[in-house]
């Protein structure tokens, strides 16, 4: 399955993160969304970010290492749609300029809110502003992506 995903994760205390070998950003504590595509296989990118050991190597990792991913947030498409979602959220939430987005020309692809709320909703709205259809995986210790028949 080929699609376009947000990591929806929680910081629980501002801190400096070491992002990189070159690299240290503030973070403040709240909810982060993280949004990515996987047009060569999303539960394996998903399962990935989802893993408590890896090598850290996307920006994205390093944030996971120390936050807590509270949900996802997905839709099948074979269309490389990240950077249109990124867009639609950046009208309307905070971003972490230049994170996550070194492969393209967006300012960023980590979007803030303190309210997870907010968050899940401006990433929903989203997903459906560009015609996708979204599903949302909220208990992430249990993860499995089921197809659509």
């Amino acid at each position: 399955m080929r699609g376009v995903y947000v990591v929806i994760a929680e910081l629980p205390e501002a801190m400096d993160i070491q992002v990189g070998r070159r690299r240290t950003d503030h973070f403040e504590a709240g909810f982060y969304g993280y949004v990515g595509s996987a047009l060569s296989g999303l539960e394996k990118r998903l399962a990935r970010h989802l893993a408590n050991r890896k090598r850290l190597h996307w920006h994205i990792d390093y944030l996971l290492d120390v936050a807590t991913v509270r949900a996802v947030v997905y839709a099948e498409t074979g269309q490389k749609k990240e950077c249109l979602i990124a867009r639609a959220l950046s009208v309307k939430l905070a971003s972490k300029s230049n994170f996550g987005c070194s492969d393209c020309n967006c300012p960023s692809h980590l979007f803030f809110s303190r309210d997870p709320e907010n968050l899940s909703e401006a990433v929903l709205d989203s997903f459906k502003l560009l015609g996708l259809n979204p599903s949302k995986i909220a208990d992430c210790a249990d993860f499995t992506i089921r197809r659509r028949q």
